[in-house]
């Protein structure tokens, strides 16, 4: 990190970036009865879309008509996996290409949800370009669509790199300034709405090695909250005095989703812990979810910007702020930075409303 700049973090040219849409839309009954089937429907609109996605240029685009969430991370190769509330999709930008229906045989779906994969080699800076196609297409698509539905639209966009990529021998980095995505989608005459949700985070995962285990565990303990307790607090540690408010730890087994307060509350699955936060509120915040009784093999741990931190420069202050205090957080656990990852997410999320036509 380069102490001459505050307002720009310098993270590895190693780090991965990924960017995608998702579009929802609630059917009501009226909506299905225009097909003759619910298979009959989701093929019809899957028709639709891959015959807009040709014509907006857009290369990767997944119909998802079960219910599940999606989840999107980088791989070098080309995947979906299925759970019981999620879809996993893996993929390459630059190279994958692909589209897809995912339904469930005689399932009639609460929300239709499309899934548009960004593709190409520089997703940051051709965000906005992306954005404004998908925008073209559900636009047009709406169109089409029985009754004409509102489609609640999500961009997220997330940046990942290793904390301790230099120490394994990554020396190279390149500046980033991270702009919000309002001013910096309104520079590329990308229009939003005034009626937005924006909300900017930060997630680390924490492997419970078998050190870490050792260190603050008992042997033979089935009272796993002291453990728990110590990493929270030591965590919280070391946040303190940086601003860095808003805070969640995730012990429970779960995968943590993060979410603006706006439009979802706190709540979870098998699967899944939802964490909503308010970027609006100063009040300082500390959500812990875990449980005395069992031992999860890793912990999440989530930083939130507020308002405060989206500066006419961007988030490079906040982000130097968050790698100094995970930096602090990672000398106390004495982790091993050439022999263990610990991934940073930074994660830009804006949501709004296209009102039914």
């Amino acid at each position: 990190m380069a102490s001459h700049n505050p307002h720009r973090v310098y993270i590895p040219t190693n780090a991965r970036s990924n960017q995608y849409l998702l579009a929802e839309i609630k059917p009501d009954a009226a909506f299905y009865a225009q097909f003759a089937s619910v298979t009959d429907c989701y093929q019809q609109l899957a028709q639709q879309l891959f015959g807009l996605m040709t014509q907006y240029e857009l290369r990767n685009v997944q119909l998802i008509a079960n219910d599940k969430l999606p989840v999107v991370r980088f791989h070098e190769e080309a995947y979906t996996l299925q759970t019981e509330k999620q879809i996993l999709f893996f993929y390459n930008p630059k190279y994958h290409e692909g589209q897809g229906v995912f339904t469930t045989p005689d399932y009639q779906a609460r929300k239709l949800r499309v899934v548009f994969l960004a593709t190409g080699e520089e997703l940051r800076s051709q965000a906005a370009v992306f954005h404004s196609k998908v925008v073209q297409l559900l636009t047009t698509w709406q169109q089409q669509l029985p009754g004409k539905p509102a489609i609640k639209l999500r961009d997220h966009q997330q940046l990942s790199y290793d904390l301790f990529a230099k120490s394994k021998g990554y020396k190279e980095s390149y500046g980033y300034k991270l702009r919000g995505l309002y001013p910096r989608y309104k520079a590329r005459h990308c229009a939003l709405p005034d009626d937005h949700s924006e909300i900017t985070y930060v997630t680390v995962t924490l492997p419970l090695t078998r050190n870490i285990k050792q260190h603050f565990l008992a042997a033979g303990t089935a009272d796993f909250s002291p453990l728990y307790q110590q990493l929270e607090q030591q965590f919280s540690q070391a946040c303190a005095g940086k601003k860095l408010d808003r805070l969640a730890v995730v012990a429970n087994g779960l995968i943590p989703v993060v979410r603006s307060s706006k439009w979802d509350q706190i709540e979870n699955n098998r699967e899944l812990q939802k964490i909503s936060f308010n970027p609006d509120c100063t009040a300082q915040q500390l959500l812990s979810f875990w449980q005395a009784d069992k031992l999860v093999e890793s912990m999440h741990f989530i930083i939130v910007a507020d308002k405060d931190d989206n500066t006419e420069f961007g988030y490079g202050r906040f982000m130097n702020q968050v790698e100094e205090a995970l930096r602090s957080f990672a000398r106390q656990l004495e982790i091993p930075g050439e022999r263990q990852d610990l991934i940073v997410r930074f994660y830009q999320h804006i949501s709004y409303l296209l009102p039914a036509a």
